[in-house]
């Protein structure tokens, strides 16, 4: 149940202009692993102005706040968040020249449509990924070899104070990371994207091609995240993890987790009904009534195999949300 704290300022919340507020709406709803308990509050608003607000006041009445964007790389925990969960939809997109202007909340599907149909080379290898633009942009998302920062020219940001603008270099992006997953109270509002010239109807078929491979490996009804853990740097690999990867299976500088999942024997392993993929190790998905609690042991035990096997850290590519084994209560997460 909201506390009362919460369900006071709730009605509050549900007067600014075009916010939609919820109790106790289930999270499982909004994820792609359909698993996940209740948010105290959940609020949802195109307008950029009321999502602010809305923040201010959240965090006025030190009320923990959450932000969700797609739900396709968030793991919530059985017991749900105790707080605010915000999910931003505002969607506008604007073009001018090589240029493009997108809402975080819009889909990021629809922005490499939106690009590849006006030739502006860039984002033709992003199609296919699920979730929003704000998601992209705060994981640094991306796939066979480009990812979304090398088009990013700057991110309006609301930094808990004020809304503000952060040039590329400032959003310090680096391989599936960048500043917002360590100030994780900013939350992203808008992007804007300078593009290179391209061939319309090349780029619709490369992406075209990318969408098949991405359906074949990761269906769209398999309830999962894509790829759980991130790929390696291969440069930065441990000496024992280094000596015993074959080199000729690096690609553009990586090492695929899945390889070192294979070693371990992860293909096939389940607790409950979270399931590992017969066909990719790196692949877990929820077979029924998986459970967070579930899937938290499972990628406990993949972790611990690998790490004693290879002296190798996996780490996470999905997201946590609320209180879960093994972790702590995430009181901020950007889109996913």
């Amino acid at each position: 149940m909201p506390t009362t704290s919460a369900r006071s300022l709730a009605r509050k919340l549900a007067e600014l202009p075009g916010v939609a507020v919820a109790e106790d709406l289930p999270l499982a709803e909004k994820t792609r692993f359909g698993i996940g308990g209740p948010a105290d509050l959940y609020l949802e608003t195109p307008c950029e102005s009321s999502l602010v607000e809305a923040l201010r006041l959240l965090d006025a009445a030190s009320i923990p706040r959450a932000m969700l964007g797609g739900g396709t790389n968030v793991i919530v925990a059985d017991e749900g968040f105790r707080g605010a969960v915000l999910h931003y939809t505002g969607a506008r997109m604007e073009r001018s020249g090589l240029s493009i202007h997108v809402d975080a909340g819009a889909e990021l599907q629809r922005l490499v449509d939106e690009a590849n149909a006006a030739g502006l080379k860039g984002l033709e290898t992003l199609a296919g990924i699920p979730g929003t633009v704000g998601g992209a942009v705060y994981g640094n998302a991306g796939a066979y070899g480009h990812s979304i920062s090398e088009c990013v020219r700057e991110v309006r940001v609301w930094d808990g104070e004020r809304v503000g603008c952060l040039t590329a270099e400032a959003c310090a992006f680096d391989y599936r990371e960048s500043v917002f997953k360590r100030q994780r109270r900013w939350v992203i509002l808008a992007v804007s994207l300078e593009l290179q010239p391209g061939d319309p109807a090349e780029l619709t078929r490369r992406s075209a091609e990318l969408v098949a491979l991405r359906r074949e490996k990761y269906p769209p009804e398999m309830r999962c995240a894509g790829s759980i853990f991130k790929n390696l740097i291969y440069d930065r690999l441990p000496p024992r993890a280094r000596a015993a990867f074959p080199p000729e299976l690096v690609r553009e500088g990586k090492a695929p987790a899945a390889w070192f999942l294979e070693q371990v024997g992860a293909k096939g392993m389940r607790c409950g009904d979270i399931v590992v993929a017969a066909h990719h190790a790196n692949l877990i998905y929820n077979a029924g009534a998986g459970t967070a609690r579930q899937l938290c042991e499972l990628i406990a035990e993949l972790k611990r195999r690998v790490r004693e096997r290879f002296d190798l850290e996996l780490e996470e590519e999905v997201q946590f949300l609320g209180p879960h084994p093994g972790g702590g209560l995430t009181s901020s997460l950007c889109p996913a």
